[in-house]
Order: structure tokens, then C-alpha cells, then sequence
């Protein structure tokens, strides 16, 4: 067999499947800096429902772009969609096995250089490569967008053999179509930032059913750290000390009775180096000298500057 090269691009397509609230959306995305764009749906209104959004909503993906520019055609059926794509991405309903057929089907009709992402949130692209062959896994990956225009992260993440040509292939045509992509370094349930946000929601929800805050108070509190004053989270561990944060999760451990997943050996082996954020000459979770102070008030851990992280 030929050993697989990068996809040319060149007079050819982006292939969404699924034209619901993301397909489209994503659709929007590479339409409006002018790659084509096919999207495939068996239902004839949800087609044209996304043709329409995607022709009304296009200004506030690119506010100059223009109607010639523009090429976004729909189709109910799977070949024709994907005759000439050089990169497939599937937006199907959440269902492991309906995942797993698509790409089954996409092995046998989408041209033999394409890529496959899957948008999938919750399912890594190992498990949805379930009846394909290893040549073809190697062409698949994730692509998580979340909900452009206004948030444009895209999250991409391997399938475990996905050729590593492919990923800096694909943050450079998702950084000319207006997204922000961030790649995985390994596979991870959740991804990156929804692993972060489902801790964070979880401890929301404990903060309000044992009614230590009420949902006004607790997004008011947020808004004014993490909104106003921009704080980012592996730089605000390093201000506040990696051996302070350390203190503070074993002892949410011990409270509560957790198991450590592996957190307490992980910031012990930053202690043990002497890297402990900021305030070492040696750095922390940045290296030193990259450190720059938030925006309004340094944070001090144990002052009223800052929480005690």
C-alpha cells in the first residue's frame, strides 16, 4: 500500500456531518475564509435550516467577508457530500454505535487521503475506530470545537496512531479559518477544558447545595476574579506557591476523605526540586522569569489580596 501524505487542499472541501447546532457552526467557521464547505444531513429541513444560518450569520464569523467568497453546499445523501473532501468532520448525535458505523462508512467512501475528526466530546477517536482499519485510524482524530462564533477553541486530540504530521497541518488551516486550536498531548476522557470544567461545576454544585453561597453571590464572586482580573490558573498556583497549594489539597483530601489521584506526588516532586512558583529563582509550573503579575492586585495566598490556593 502507498504510504499516506498530507491531503492536498487545493480546490477541495471541508465535509461536515450533521447540520445541527455545532455542524453548522463549524460549517460557518471554514466558510467564511473562503474554503468550501459541504454539509450532510438525511433531514432535508435541518440542510436547509443550516444553508440559511450560514448565509444570515456569516458577518459575525468574518464582518468582511462577501457573498461571492462563500461556498457552502448541503446534500441529504453521504456520497456525493464527500466526493471531494480533504478533511471529514463528523457532528452525529452522541451515540457510541452511531459513531462507529459512520466511520465505517467514511473508511469506504471518503477519498483515501482525507482526514476524519470526529467532534465528539465525550468519545475518544480509539473507540469510535472500532471497525476500521489501523491504516485508517491513523487518519483520524478528535476536533472538538466548542460554540463559534464566540467561542473558538478548538480541542485536538490523537486516536493513539494518529500521524503526528497532522496535527500542526490542522492548527495552521483552523488558525486561517478565524479558530484558536490546542492539541492534547495524550488521550484524556474530557479532553482538556472540559475536564477542568467538569471540576469546577462539580464544585459549584457543592457549593450551592450545602448553601454556602447562593448562584448570585457565587457567579458575582467569579465574575470578579477570573472575568475581571483575567486570572489563569497554572499561573495563579505559581503566585500563590506550589508547596502552599500542595498543604491545601492534602488537606481537601483528608477532610473529605478523597483518594488522591496522583495530585500530592505530582506537586511533591516541584517541592522536592525547589520549584515552587514565583518566589523561586527556579521556577514552578512556568519556568522562572515567565511569570507576569495578574492584572489588579497580587495575589498572596492567606491575604485578603487573593484566595488561598
Amino acid at each position: 500500500m502507498a504510504c499516506w501524505k498530507l491531503p492536498s487542499t487545493t480546490g477541495r472541501s471541508v465535509c461536515i456531518l450533521g447540520a445541527g447546532v455545532l455542524g453548522r457552526r463549524i460549517g460557518a467557521c471554514w466558510a467564511s475564509t473562503g474554503y468550501k464547505v459541504r454539509i450532510r444531513d438525511p433531514d432535508a429541513r435541518q440542510v436547509e435550516s443550516a444553508q440559511q444560518y450560514i448565509k444570515s450569520e456569516l458577518p459575525r464569523y468574518k464582518p468582511t467577508i462577501r457573498p461571492g467568497d462563500v461556498s457552502v453546499q448541503v446534500f441529504q445523501d453521504l456520497k456525493p457530500a464527500l466526493r471531494d473532501a480533504w478533511l471529514v468532520i463528523e457532528c452525529v448525535p452522541e451515540k457510541l454505535d452511531l459513531k462507529i458505523d459512520t466511520f465505517a462508512e467514511l473508511e469506504q467512501l471518503a477519498p483515501s487521503d482525507s482526514i476524519l475528526a470526529t467532534n465528539s466530546s465525550s468519545y475518544k477517536s480509539r473507540e469510535i475506530a472500532a471497525k476500521v482499519k489501523p491504516e485508517t485510524a491513523r487518519r483520524m482524530l478528535n476536533t472538538h470545537y466548542f460554540i463559534p462564533p464566540k467561542l473558538r477553541i478548538v480541542e485536538l486530540m490523537t486516536s493513539g496512531s494518529t500521524h503526528d504530521e497532522i496535527f500542526p497541518f490542522l492548527q495552521a488551516h483552523l488558525r486561517s479559518s478565524g479558530m484558536f486550536p490546542i492539541v492534547a498531548r495524550r488521550e484524556s476522557t474530557g479532553f482538556i477544558l472540559n475536564r477542568v470544567w467538569a471540576a469546577v461545576k462539580r464544585e459549584c454544585l457543592m457549593v450551592l447545595s450545602e448553601g454556602v453561597a447562593t448562584p448570585e453571590e457565587l457567579d458575582a464572586a467569579w465574575t470578579e476574579l477570573f472575568v475581571k482580573n483575567a486570572v489563569r490558573p497554572c499561573e495563579m498556583m505559581d503566585q500563590v506557591g506550589l508547596d502552599t497549594v500542595c498543604l491545601i489539597e492534602q488537606h481537601y483530601i483528608a477532610e473529605r476523605g478523597l483518594r488522591d489521584p496522583g495530585l500530592i506526588p505530582y506537586l511533591q516532586r516541584f517541592i522536592n526540586e525547589g520549584r515552587l512558583g514565583a518566589k523561586s529563582d527556579k521556577g514552578g509550573l512556568y519556568p522562572a522569569k515567565q511569570h507576569t503579575e495578574p492584572p489588579g492586585h497580587g495575589v498572596e495566598a492567606g491575604t485578603s489580596d487573593g484566595p488561598g490556593w
